[in-house]
């Protein structure tokens, strides 16, 4: 199942994507009450982020309203509503990040990537996520890239991180 858009175009990026995962999803679960966060997770899983196209057909096959299902995915923060780079970059902003300098951390991160909150660099590597706290206190200043933790951070040692990873992508590339 290919997504369907009117006259066969999509304001969405990545239109025209494959839907039969999202109808797999559905054929599992949307039949069962109270499984709309499960198809959601799944559906993230499948593609990363939450394609409306999938959301439309969550809601056309299962009868859930779309409000409702965009009212589920807008309000927990599990959820992406947008693609993002390979690397997901969650730095905190808890208390203990925030005066241990996580806003001198986030200027060295836009500044090595050219990127702000929630943007996604143009080769789709990375994407920056400000979160309210990672649960890693005693490591503060700390960012998450892929669930890999990286703590006591200097802009200089996360730059220097981000200059590996590409780096490594860069050797994989040439492979």
């Amino acid at each position: 199942m290919v997504c369907q858009c009117e006259k066969g175009k999509c304001a969405e990026k990545g239109a025209g994507i494959d839907l039969s995962p999202v109808a797999a999803i559905i054929a599992q679960y949307g039949r069962i009450p109270g499984s709309l966060i499960t198809m959601l997770q799944k559906t993230q899983d499948a593609y990363g982020y939450l394609p409306s196209a999938a959301l439309s057909l969550i809601s056309s096959e299962t009868g859930i309203r779309l409000a409702k299902i965009m009212g589920v995915a807008s309000f927990y923060t599990q959820f992406r509503l947008q693609p993002v780079g390979k690397y997901l970059i969650m730095l905190c902003q808890g208390t203990a990040c925030h005066v241990n300098g996580s806003k001198e951390i986030e200027a060295a991160i836009e500044e090595e990537l050219q990127i702000h909150d929630g943007e996604t660099t143009a080769d789709n590597l990375f994407t920056l996520n400000n979160v309210a706290c990672l649960g890693c206190c005693s490591l503060a200043p700390v960012m998450m890239i892929n669930g890999e933790t990286y703590g006591r951070l200097t802009g200089a040692k996360a730059k220097a991180i981000l200059r590996e990873i590409r780096k490594k992508e860069q050797a994989e590339e040439v492979k």
